[in-house]
């Protein structure tokens, strides 16, 4: 009796790690369907290659690496890093610092008024705050009527 609970508890888990697999790889007849969810014929032996594997002793990666070495790397849903990839993992990154560095230049230029520098330069001495508050109060253009403001405006309460 013991045995047969054994047997099961065996079986549990190479279905849990089998279905854990099948749903990281990737139907080379459907291509948009994990192999798990595809009831196509390869599908249906990539299952059975899989279950077999594990019941051989295999770990995952050694799956993993079998599946990628027979039917090519599109057929894992996570593509490995390497230098053809690189573009895909890292563009993410990119496109949050160019993000970051419009938002800070933006904000950069909304701080700071070119127009009073020049001013400085022609009297010889720097403006007072009360100066520059007046300066400032004629050089910054009014908001417009009826343009809805940003999101991040209304939350600072501006």
């Amino acid at each position: 009796m013991a045995e047969d609970e054994d047997e099961v508890k065996k079986e549990r888990i190479v279905e849990a790690r089998a279905r854990t697999i099948s749903h990281n790889v990737r139907c080379t007849e459907c291509g948009s369907q994990s192999i798990e969810d595809s009831q196509a014929d390869i599908a249906i032996l990539l299952r059975k290659l899989i279950r077999d594997e594990i019941r051989a002793g295999k770990s995952d990666k050694e799956v993993f690496k079998k599946l990628e070495e027979d039917y090519g790397e599109t057929v894992l849903y996570t593509p490995k890093f390497d230098m053809q990839t690189a573009a895909l993992w890292l563009s993410p990154l990119l496109v949050a610092g160019v993000a970051g560095g419009a938002w800070a230049y933006k904000r950069h230029r909304k701080n700071t008024n070119v127009h009073m520098m020049p001013l400085n330069l022609v009297r010889g001495f720097p403006l007072t705050p009360k100066e520059k508050q007046v300066m400032l109060d004629l050089l910054t253009p009014p908001p417009q009527p009826g343009f809805p403001a940003t999101w991040w405006s209304r939350l600072r309460g501006v």
